[in-house]
């Protein structure tokens, strides 16, 4: 009796399947077992709901020789589907192997006692110590030429080498440290520009004297006041820009159109001939008054000092005259009548 009371408690304390509680049996096959054992509890998204119950190989079959048939609990049977996923996982690094069921991607019907569910296998332990020699021998690989390049910092030669060890560069980087501390002392003690314009507030106040002005002719602007004012403000100055602008255009469609005297010397061309010829007469006249060689009246007349003298001097004299008749003009106007 107390052999039977000690095997009906380790199997209550072992799983969570009680004793008289409706089973079916479920079946899945696998390429290796990865240490399932006999009694190993089945897990559905975590939780137990049966035990592994025979664990074989089976012949015949090549690629997942290895048949585990597993009792679960029919109180979770509506959440296995027929292709619900099996795959043996391992509870931690070394612990014990178990059957993990998915059935969150399952859309098929809900098994029954005897189905075989689709089988996955998960990495085992040794599948993972395989797949980290390769990144232990990398790392390793990677230690090796640390060490060489810290190696070659120690020893030197190099820049790493000259900036650890020479106290040249250290003694450097004091006195710029030292430097900029004297900046930073002198800038908060108000000296240089820069120190002046952060403790001195009579830039701070120019500035908002400025700002003031600026704000001042910006509200004078809006209010309509000065060119500017009245130039966004007044609609009569806008209209007669505006008209200004359409005049001026107007003129450009003109010229461009060959009207008017500007038109027609910029788009006709018998008018521009013309006009070029008229130029071309004219400089052959001014030529010919330049001409000593063969002058003619205007030529002498604007060449010849004599001409011009002869002319000056008897403009003069007429003047002279003309002076005289005025101051007495019995003298030059007086008439004699005779009669026989």
């Amino acid at each position: 009796m107390a052999a039977i009371a000690l095997a009906v408690l380790i199997f209550f304390m072992s799983g969570e399947i009680g004793l008289f509680t409706s089973k079916i049996s479920l079946l899945a096959y696998f390429d290796n077992t990865e240490g399932v054992k006999v009694g190993a509890p089945v897990a559905l998204q975590g939780v137990t709901i049966g035990n592994v119950k025979e664990v074989r190989v089976v012949p015949g079959r090549q690629l997942d020789p290895v048949q585990i048939t597993m009792r679960v609990n029919t109180k979770y049977q509506f959440l296995l589907r027929k292709d619900t996923i099996a795959t043996i996982e391992t509870a931690g690094v070394l612990g014990e192997s178990f059957l993990d069921l998915d059935s969150k991607r399952a859309k098929g019907p809900v098994v029954n006692d005897g189905d075989v569910l689709v089988s996955a296998n998960a990495p085992g332990l040794q599948d993972v110590v395989r797949a980290g020699q390769g990144t232990l021998s990398n790392l390793d690989v990677l230690v090796q030429r640390l060490d060489r390049i810290v190696q070659q910092v120690e020893t030197g030669p190099g820049t790493l080498h000259g900036i650890i060890s020479d106290p040249t560069l250290l003694n450097r980087a004091n006195a710029i440290l030292g430097q900029i501390q004297t900046l930073v002392n002198d800038v908060n003690g108000g000296k240089g520009t820069i120190g002046e314009l952060l403790k001195d507030n009579t830039l701070a106040k120019k500035i908002n004297a400025s700002l003031d002005k600026i704000n001042a002719m910006i509200d004078d602007i809006n209010a309509g006041k000065g060119n500017a004012g009245l130039f966004l403000k007044d609609r009569a100055l806008y209209d007669n820009a505006n008209q200004m602008v359409a005049k001026g255009n107007k003129l450009l469609d003109d010229i461009n159109n060959g009207k008017g005297t500007i038109g027609k010397l910029a788009k006709d061309e018998v008018f521009a001939r013309k006009l070029d010829d008229t130029i071309d007469q004219l400089s052959k006249i001014a030529a010919k008054l330049n001409d000593t060689s063969k002058p003619g009246s205007l030529g002498l007349l604007i060449q010849n000092p004599s001409v011009y003298n002869n002319t000056d001097q008897l403009l003069i004299e007429t003047r002279n005259l003309m002076t005289a008749i005025r101051e007495n003009p019995k003298k030059y106007l007086t008439i004699h009548f005779r009669i026989f």
